[in-house]
């Protein structure tokens, strides 16, 4: 049967649709459990030297970045306003806790490296909170609210795989997203300078290396995170061998330290 120009035209199209909707169907997404947790895992080896990231809900030290105390599984800081949200969240969730006391200082603190109205025994009574299911489900509450969710969200909207998806929630994680020139937003702003995404017709590799780039620059704008190992000897590892689903095993260094997830 002969196919008319126009038939033929509609054909492709529908195919090309076909190919596209397959594509994305099997695309690897970070927020698939599996990929979550591995998500988690590369994160707590930059954040706490550690894969066991399920150990992190009592972390807590001043690191001195400036944020005042660092503190569980996603490293909620005194200073920045995400630690005064999981306590009032936690209070939200069972009142009287033992980190409700706090709110009043973790309110004056917040935007500074101050400690006041915390020290002598706020980091001894982070650790009791920790051993609380309560306060475990509060901290994954709003590590997914602030930093997980949103990471995933725009790394679809991009057209980006986990890969892309792990290195937005990590530039998150560190930067936050505020209006600052190093938040994740800025950050995404500055890549858009040299590359565009896949749902903007770019490439992948061409546009995540254009975003790891505007990261790089990020990092080395603080003294405090300019050792940049876990883009360069982690996602840019992962990159350059075109693991865009983060299938394992993956092997990587932060700092120095290797590690590997089979």
């Amino acid at each position: 049967m002969k196919i008319s120009g126009r038939l033929a035209a509609a054909l492709l199209t529908c195919a090309a649709l076909i190919t596209t909707t397959a594509t994305t169907a099997s695309a690897a997404n970070l927020d698939e459990p599996r990929l979550k947790d591995i998500a988690m895992q590369i994160v707590s080896s930059a954040e706490n030297s550690s894969l066991d990231w399920k150990a992190q809900f009592g972390y807590i030290e001043d690191i001195k970045d400036g944020r005042g105390y660092t503190a569980g599984i996603i490293g909620f800081c005194s200073g920045t306003g995400d630690m005064l949200d999981l306590v009032e969240l936690y209070k939200s969730k069972k009142p009287g806790n033992v980190l409700e006391k706090y709110l009043p200082a973790l309110r004056k603190v917040n935007g500074t490296a101050s400690h006041s109205g915390l020290d002598p025994n706020y980091t001894k009574d982070w650790k009791t909170a920790a051993k609380d299911s309560a306060f475990k489900a509060a901290q994954e509450s709003e590590r997914d609210r602030v930093y997980f969710n949103p990471a995933v969200k725009q790394g679809k909207a991009d057209g980006v795989r986990a890969l892309g998806q792990f290195a937005y929630y990590d530039a998150i994680v560190v930067h936050g997203d505020g209006g600052d020139k190093t938040s994740f937003s800025n950050i995404r702003k500055r890549a858009l300078g040299k590359a565009k995404p896949p749902s903007q017709g770019g490439d992948e590799r061409t546009w995540l290396n254009a975003f790891m780039d505007a990261r790089v620059w990020a990092m080395k704008q603080e003294a405090a995170h300019e050792d940049v190992t876990r883009i360069e000897t982690a996602q840019r590892v992962w990159l350059k061998a075109g693991n865009f689903d983060l299938k394992t095993p993956l092997k990587w260094k932060v700092y120095g330290d290797s590690y590997t997830i089979n």
